[in-house]
């Protein structure tokens, strides 16, 4: 059974709101056949990206820069999983409140360097999340766990 494996950094109501959608979007009953796992970015390990088939990634963006805890993450996991995990597909959500260019153009650079393949747009979103936020959040899961299910 293909894994997705969901990394977060989920520091603010407004994270959680949309962490909560791309979890519901990945556990749709609809889809059948994929393991979701999800962990905080300063817990996930080697281990768990090595044993999952894709990720998607959640970070607020901070200081023009994405968390602290997700650049751990990768700091982590980096050397041990460059050559196993080439051509896995991942996908981004990132929340800020004026900007998110830099924390997308930073975590696209290192899942350029494992050599991952981004299977969706990033979502960004900027303040409260609206509705739309929220749904395409949902949409991201749904997309990123259907894409696992079909080419299992």
């Amino acid at each position: 059974m293909p894994r997705l494996l969901i990394v977060h950094h989920t520091a603010s109501p407004s994270l959680h709101t949309l962490y909560e959608a791309v979890v519901a979007g990945a556990t749709n009953p609809e889809i059948e056949g994929v393991e979701v796992v999800t962990r905080p970015a300063l817990v996930a390990g080697a281990v768990e990206v090595l044993e999952a088939d894709g990720y998607l990634l959640g970070t607020p963006a901070n200081i023009g820069y994405m968390a602290g805890a997700l650049k751990h993450f990768f700091d982590q996991i980096y050397y041990p999983c460059l050559e196993a995990t080439r051509t896995r597909p991942y996908a981004l959500y990132v929340h800020g409140n004026s900007d998110t260019g830099g924390a997308v153009r930073a975590v696209e650079a290192i899942a350029t360097g494992l050599g991952w393949r981004r299977c969706q747009r990033p979502v960004e979103v900027l303040g409260t999340p609206t509705r739309a936020d929220i749904e395409a959040c949902w949409e991201l899961g749904a997309s990123v766990a259907a894409e696992l299910a079909y080419a299992s």
